[in-house]
């Protein structure tokens, strides 16, 4: 099999159709070029160039032999390109799982941002429970996660990245509030909340926000009456439209709730405002050897950075 020095000093002599020319571009002399041709030739079993005194012409099977060879080293070129490119983490494919919410707020930011920083990446995007996030990042089965605060799995690290609030929905216009509906723009204690049909974050695929909602009855003094669950917002917020209860759900959730749902802030008193914080991590598995990943990670910094901000207050 022929090698690539013999491929490059073949199409240096053919495009110049000089030896001497051919062997001062490649930064060589020229009778290691000539041996290079002749060892070609032998490979292939064919005369390449037609020789005289007087010029140097490319023969029928050198003429064949040409743009392959072209093609050839074009590739090599690539591919040594594309390698270095994967190696730095400038190239590649990088899978992100994210909650129904990420995807509205977080993710976006994070794909922008590597859009301008990142540009040969290419992502696949899973919207997962952060349960099933967290399976995936230890199954490698996911790069990056944008999750939930759950119990942490071994091998897999997170960190901080986004801070929000949650605000209760409620059927636009209901009546389930009677006479103590708070005026448009002021926020609603809890307590008016109590018994109220709730519609509550299930147990095993979003426990993150089932335990902050019960943490923030229980210091309203209300009682949680939860009549149907869910494990993502949207389709609590379906539960909400259909006039079937009433909810709390992330603030950047308001950007795309459906029609005939109305929003009001948390009264933040008895100690409500401390505990009303929602965060978003992003975690990986410690040991992933994706270069793309570890450039992501370095460009998506800590909310305290110049990273992804809070896209409603914390």
């Amino acid at each position: 099999m022929f090698s690539l020095p013999q491929l490059e000093a073949f199409v240096a002599v053919a495009e110049e159709l000089h030896f001497g020319a051919a062997a001062e571009r490649l930064n060589m002399t020229q009778p290691p070029l000539s041996r290079q041709i002749q060892m070609l030739e032998k490979k292939l079993g064919a005369q390449l160039f037609g020789r005289t005194s007087r010029k140097v012409e490319l023969t029928a099977a050198g003429a064949t032999l040409l743009p392959r060879a072209r093609q050839i080293l074009d590739m090599c070129i690539k591919t040594d390109l594309d390698v270095r490119r994967v190696s730095s983490g400038q190239a590649g494919t990088i899978t992100v799982g994210y909650t129904a919410i990420a995807g509205h707020s977080a993710l976006p930011l994070m794909l922008r941002r590597a859009a301008e920083n990142m540009p040969r990446v290419s992502f696949v995007l899973r919207e997962l429970v952060s349960t099933d996030q967290m399976d995936g990042l230890v199954k490698g089965n996911v790069d990056i996660g944008l999750l939930r605060p759950i119990v942490a799995r071994p091998g897999v690290v997170s960190r901080p990245l986004m801070q929000d609030r949650l605000v209760v929905a409620l059927p636009e216009g209901s009546s389930l509030l009677g006479t103590m509906a708070p005026r448009n723009g002021e926020p609603l204690p809890l307590g008016f909340l109590d018994r109220l049909p709730l519609l509550m974050y299930s147990t095993k695929e979003a426990r993150y926000f089932h335990d902050l909602v019960l943490r923030l009855f229980a210091s309203a003094g209300a009682h949680a009456n939860i009549t149907q669950y869910a494990s993502q917002v949207p389709a609590l917020l379906a539960f909400v439209q259909a006039g079937l209860g009433v909810t709390l759900v992330p603030a950047s959730a308001m950007a795309f709730a459906p029609a005939g749902v109305e929003f009001h802030e948390i009264d933040g008193r008895n100690g409500v405002q401390e505990l009303n914080r929602v965060e978003l991590e992003l975690a990986w598995n410690e040991e992933t050897a994706n270069p793309a990943v570890l450039r992501l990670l370095e460009l998506i910094k800590p909310p305290a950075g110049d990273g992804i901000e809070s896209p409603g207050g914390a």
